[in-house]
């Protein structure tokens, strides 16, 4: 039976945690979603599978191109689509246009969006108001690098405040959920404490409604390991062993048998 938005309010009030993982193509979709993963986010954290240095050149092409592969292996989990930027900043129209092709093309069943300032808030309220389900991203949002780069954001006072009432005002504004991204962990707790809708945490600590990280890390793909993220596999090494065994054997003809 397929997750829905819903289901994973019910999750936060059952004190069930939510696990959830990025996804890029067919295959990658398919084993998460047959391992059980309950969310699958087409996230644009894809741009390192594409070979960029950060998530903005990616564009909303490349993005549905991708979502698309990702919906026809997916049939249990929430899959949402993450809006590139500069996709859904310029107005609330462009939005419309970007999160409408993410479900109608794409086949994702919610958006995410980054950000919880006035103007971002708006535009999530006029999406929900409109049908379309958003997952908020507050803290270190990744398409705001060049502003504030990569460290860990909420160590202030005042940037604690900042960030405990942009998530208040994205739940205000309707949606399901919240990732919290490099936080302090007393502060992913204090958001998840004071707010109804479900918290995914990466790199906020243990006490958020659910977790959530880039495959690619997690499986030991990718160059750099952030430092919040755990490698339950080391496939770089896998794969390059795989390959220089496969040229060998060729070389020295020994595959394919005679």
């Amino acid at each position: 039976m397929a997750i829905t938005t819903r289901q994973l309010i019910q999750y936060k009030q059952q004190g069930r945690p939510i696990v959830a993982l990025t996804a890029w193509d067919y295959t990658i979709a398919q084993l998460l979603d047959v391992a059980g993963v309950d969310l699958i986010l087409v996230g644009d954290s894809m741009s390192v599978i594409l070979g960029y240095d950060t998530t903005l050149p990616l564009t909303l092409e490349e993005t549905l191109h991708h979502a698309k592969a990702v919906r026809r292996g997916v049939r249990h989990a929430l899959m949402v689509v993450d809006l590139p930027f500069l996709t859904y900043q310029e107005s609330i129209q462009q939005a419309m246009h970007s999160a409408g092709l993410a479900l109608k093309e794409a086949g994702g069943e919610a958006v995410k969006l980054e950000g919880g300032y006035p103007a971002m808030v708006e535009t999530i309220a006029r999406l929900v108001q409109a049908g379309i389900p958003v997952m908020g991203h507050v803290g270190l949002t990744p398409q705001s690098v060049h502003q504030i780069g990569l460290r860990q954001q909420g160590k202030t006072e005042t940037d604690r405040q900042r960030i405990l009432q942009e998530a208040i005002a994205l739940e205000q504004a309707g949606v399901f959920s919240i990732v919290l991204e490099h936080i302090p962990s007393d502060l992913a707790l204090e958001i998840t404490d004071k707010l109804s809708i479900p918290t995914i945490g990466i790199g906020a600590g243990p006490h958020c409604d659910g977790q959530v990280l880039v495959t690619s890390d997690v499986l030991g793909l990718s160059e750099k390991q952030p430092p919040f993220a755990k490698a339950y596999a080391n496939l770089r090494e896998t794969i390059t062993k795989a390959v220089q065994d496969y040229s060998f054997e060729v070389r020295q003809q020994k595959f394919p048998q005679k």
